[in-house]
This record gives structure tokens, sequence and C-alpha cells, in this order.
């Protein structure tokens, strides 16, 4: 298993369409795409522009198939509404939430 972690510049007045999007978004890639097992969101506190985005894959195969392209599709949206900052992957050791 694979966590990506996407960090987001989203200005404060398109949080909620960013959010909308987003929730559209991972639902679809989760339900159509193989190996993608979805995603959860966190916003900072301090600065509210700032927006993780967390998702989890079978295999950081599935996920880079999935970004064969620049800008996939489904991505589209919330690239309108947001600027994705950075993107890292990391192997997933251990997960204990519920």
């Amino acid at each position: 298993m694979i966590r990506v972690v996407y960090r987001w510049k989203v200005k404060e007045e398109n949080f909620a369409d960013f959010k909308k999007v987003w929730v559209r978004t991972t639902n679809h890639i989760h339900e159509t795409v193989p190996g993608a097992l979805g995603s959860f969101m966190l916003r900072s506190p301090e600065d509210k522009t700032e927006v993780l985005t967390v998702a989890k894959w079978d295999s950081v195969e599935s996920w880079k198939v999935f970004w064969s392209g620049e800008n996939p599709a489904q991505m589209v949206g919330m690239r309108a509404l947001g600027e994705r900052v950075s993107v890292m992957h990391y192997e997933e050791v251990e997960d204990f939430t519920r």
C-alpha cells in the first residue's frame, strides 16, 4: 500500500467549491480506477489556504498508471480551483486508524 500526499493552495473563497469537486473526484476515482482505495482531506487551522489530500493506493504502479498523463481528466476540476503545490508518495508501513 502507498499513500500519496498532495499539497494544495486553495483561496478561501474557492474552498467550498474545491471541497465539493474533491468529494466527487475522489469518489469517482475510487469507484472506477483500479488500485485506488480512497482519500481524505486535511486543512491547516493556521493557514486556511493550505490543504492536503491524502490518497491510498494498492501500489505505486497503480498510481503511476493513473498519472500516466500530465493532468488526468478527473483532476481538471480541482486544478481549476486550487494550485497543486507538491505531490509525494510514501509506503504505508502500519495503519492503526479505525
